[in-house]
């Protein structure tokens, strides 16, 4: 269905722990010339999401019951055309796969090339790929096209930056995702060389706030949680939320007297903003080492762009930061069939 001319291909971070794989109706989506198996970066795996689904809806919003009329009014459905993907400005392109589905939703008959692939740097004014055939076909695709990749690129391009800064430490993103887009929000997050944090509430036990209230302490929460998974034979990650560095204590001492299935401990708000805007990981610093490699880390909370250097010197094993998919600034990408025109806008309003 496409041509690719790629370039060299997004180096993932070392993680020291994998993820408990369930699957994915969203992988098993047949769309002909497009191949889960052969893409750069594979989405992330989910029991029941329809990505193909999903997708329909976003053009059906789109189309309401009456279609482009605009289209209808003025492209002749004869017509053929190339159109071109132009980034507005520099980060990480994502979202290329899921354009092709989109388009193939639409018309099968559209063929598609690309000089980038997801996971790729583009700066501003790059042409990284195009579509050709049918033109009402395309400017109809246009939009969903557009919001998806947007949206996704600027995920992966604040996540990119993110990891970078964050070695050794891994940057996971958390559950702030938008409604209805959980999978394709996550696998931004993928292609900008970030791990994702669990699904959803069903692929990981992660004991919070709210349920340690509930249970009537930390101890009792974990404790409830071990009978859970061995009466219903389950087999997946545990993580617990502490927030003080006693309840690091308590946590440890209570896996030291007993057989645990909790695999990973959050610190949660141990790294303290300061009067100058810097923070103050000493005490987030202390409760790794107490733990000392027992059980993977997880920082939580003040998590920026700013601090996520210093919180990942401190020996966390993983740092989440829900301002990836909740607070995201879409990269500026556009499809244009008049390139030349679209340039020269682009030139004069400083945009290309």
């Amino acid at each position: 269905m496409s041509r690719a001319l790629f370039t060299t291909p997004l180096i993932l971070p070392r993680c020291s722990t994998t993820r408990r794989i369930v699957r994915m109706s969203a992988t098993e989506t047949r769309y002909p010339g497009i191949s889960f198996k052969s893409m750069a970066i594979k989405p992330p795996s989910h029991p029941t999401y329809d990505l193909k689904g999903v997708i329909k809806l976003a053009l059906a919003e789109d189309a309401g019951d009456r279609g482009d009329v605009t289209c209808l009014a003025t492209i002749p459905l004869d017509m053929e055309v190339e159109a071109h993907f132009l980034a507005k400005e520099d980060g990480i392109i994502a979202g290329v796969t899921l354009a092709e589905m989109v388009f193939h939703e639409v018309d099968p008959s559209l063929k598609m090339e690309w000089f980038q692939k997801d996971g790729d740097y583009v700066h501003k004014g790059l042409q990284f790929g195009k579509v050709y055939g049918r033109a009402h076909s395309i400017v109809v695709s246009e939009r969903v096209v557009l919001n998806f990749m947007q949206r996704m690129s600027g995920i992966a391009t604040l996540t990119k930056a993110m990891a970078d800064a964050a070695r050794p430490a891994c940057i996971l993103e958390t559950r702030k995702t938008a409604p209805g887009l959980r999978l394709v929000d996550k696998w931004a997050v993928l292609i900008g060389g970030g791990r994702n944090h669990r699904m959803g509430l069903f692929d990981m036990v992660m004991i919070k706030d709210n349920h340690i209230s509930a249970a009537g302490g930390i101890i009792n929460s974990i404790k409830s949680v071990d009978e859970y998974l061995d009466k219903k034979n389950l087999q997946m990650e545990v993580e617990v939320e502490t927030r003080t560095l006693e309840e690091v204590h308590e946590v440890l001492r209570y896996a030291s007297q007993t057989k645990t299935s909790l695999t990973r401990i959050m610190l949660d708000n141990m790294v303290v903003p300061l009067p100058n805007g810097d923070v103050d990981v000493s005490m987030l610093k202390e409760a790794v080492q107490l733990i000392s490699g027992r059980f993977d880390t997880e920082a939580s909370g003040n998590v920026t762009m700013d601090t996520v250097h210093k919180i990942g010197q401190t020996g966390v094993t993983f740092i989440s930061s829900g301002a990836l998919t909740h607070s995201v600034k879409a990269l500026d990408i556009s499809l244009k069939i008049d390139m030349e025109l679209a340039l020269q806008v682009g030139r004069r309003t400083k945009r290309a």
